[in-house]
């Protein structure tokens, strides 16, 4: 008997052991999982990790774009060599017009999108919100959304004249939809207990609306708000190119096109260059920071 107690206790002993090890275990788990890397990224690993990609692959453009200049795969004309779109630029730095036709396109793309982003939220939520609203909008936004940037401009030009407004109104016409569209998918998947619980403390209405539907729906929004963005580029660069006026100045897409008239592709290579620099520009200053950042708040983000 006394055996068998012995043996029991150590079996209980053991057992308690092995359960307060784990339970510690478990506990430390948690604690490294709920542990944030606060300390800054060594320079070494942010070069080779996010600067020196895409420096070769930009290296490895030039050198393809290169060779094919020299083996003559096109003439001259239809390609030109990456020393003669560097020239465009050398000039047009020279004679101080770079910044201009920067400038140009940049302020009319922020503001339109400012615009966008003024009229497109309270109607995505409205949209989100109202089942009327949806049933009856819903469809329409989508169709807008999937409608080409180009199509508004020639009724623009009709409506409005050859001015900004006539830029302004297509780069509504072409981001609205997809801001308010990005919201709607982002209210659709909070999830319902947020709600309930939001109006179990009193959060309903326009308060329910801006404590919790609106921080919930965060991610899906700003997926809209970037592609929102991209339509705004697209939808000015296609006003640019197709209305042209001296009261409208020379932006991006009217570099674009009067490289074609000129029949000069290094101008045109040019302003495809200056088109695409400043969308990478725009991304990575604004949207790529603001998505890291509500990624990271949420826990979704591993890497800093």
């Amino acid at each position: 008997m006394a055996s068998t107690e012995a043996t029991d206790a150590k079996t209980t002993g053991g057992k308690a052991t092995g359960d307060g090890n784990d339970l510690a275990g478990l506990e430390a788990g948690l604690d490294a999982l709920e542990t944030v890397q606060t300390g800054r990224t060594p320079f070494r690993k942010t070069l080779v990790d996010k600067i020196l990609p895409p420096v070769v692959a930009v290296l490895l453009v030039l050198v393809v774009w290169q060779v094919l200049v020299w083996a003559k795969v096109v003439d001259s004309y239809k390609l030109p060599a990456p020393s003669e779109v560097w020239s465009e630029v050398r000039d047009a730095w020279l004679q101080g017009t770079l910044h201009e036709y920067i400038w140009t396109s940049v302020s009319r793309g922020l503001l339109g999108f400012l615009m966008a982003l003024a009229i497109g939220t309270p109607l995505g939520l409205l949209v989100a919100r109202v089942k009327f609203v949806r049933a009856a909008i819903g469809p329409i936004l989508s169709g807008l959304q999937s409608l080409p940037s180009v199509a508004w401009v020639p009724p623009a030009v009709l409506w409005l004249g050859l001015n900004d407004r006539m830029m302004y109104a297509v780069i509504l016409l072409g981001a609205v939809p997809s801001i308010a569209n990005g919201l709607v998918s982002g209210v659709d998947q909070v999830p319902p207990l947020f709600l309930r619980a939001g109006r179990t403390l009193g959060a309903t209405g326009l308060r329910g609306t801006w404590h919790i539907v609106m921080p919930a729906a965060l991610p899906g929004y700003l997926a809209g708000l970037k592609q929102g963005w991209a339509f705004s580029w697209r939808s000015l660069m296609a006003a640019e190119i197709i209305a042209s006026s001296p009261e409208l100045g020379i932006g991006l897409g009217q570099l674009l096109e009067n490289g074609r008239t000129a029949n000069s592709m290094s101008m045109v290579f040019f302003a495809i260059l200056l088109i695409l620099i400043v969308g990478i520009a725009i991304d990575l200053l604004i949207f790529s920071p603001l998505e890291r950042r509500v990624l990271r708040s949420r826990g979704l983000l591993v890497n800093p």
